[in-house]
Parts: structure tokens; C-alpha cells; sequence
């Protein structure tokens, strides 16, 4: 049995809710698990569409994690 230490340099998550406010807290939620990883935010996009089925608007985002310093 082999175990590889490698250290991560980056990773890429995505998160979407149909409330603003809960899609800041899955956001920051994962930002404090990924200092653990000593990933820092590196660049956020987001994106907001209306969902008919549901009648409401879907937030969106993309959040790209990466070693900084």
C-alpha cells in the first residue's frame, strides 16, 4: 500500500442555492474548510438565472481556490 502526500495547489468548487444570503454562507462556510488546506479565494464568478419550474431566481457561483504566498 502506497500514501502520496501531495501538497494541492489549487481547487475549483461550485455552489448554487435560491437565496442569496444562503449562497454566501455555503461560500464562506468552505472558505474557512479550505484554510485548513492553506487554500486561499483566488477569483469568484457568479451568476444569477430565473428558474420557471421553481418560480424563483437561482444564484450561482464559482470559486477558485489556490495556494497564495
Amino acid at each position: 500500500m502506497s500514501i502520496f502526500l501531495d501538497k494541492m495547489e489549487a481547487k475549483i468548487e461550485f455552489f448554487e442555492a435560491y437565496e442569496l444570503n444562503t449562497l454566501e454562507k455555503k461560500i464562506n462556510e468552505q472558505i474557512d474548510n479550505n484554510k485548513a488546506l492553506m487554500l486561499s479565494v483566488f477569483f469568484i464568478s457568479h451568476n444569477v438565472v430565473f428558474n420557471p419550474l421553481k418560480n424563483k431566481m437561482l444564484y450561482s457561483a464559482v470559486v477558485h481556490f489556490k495556494v497564495i504566498g
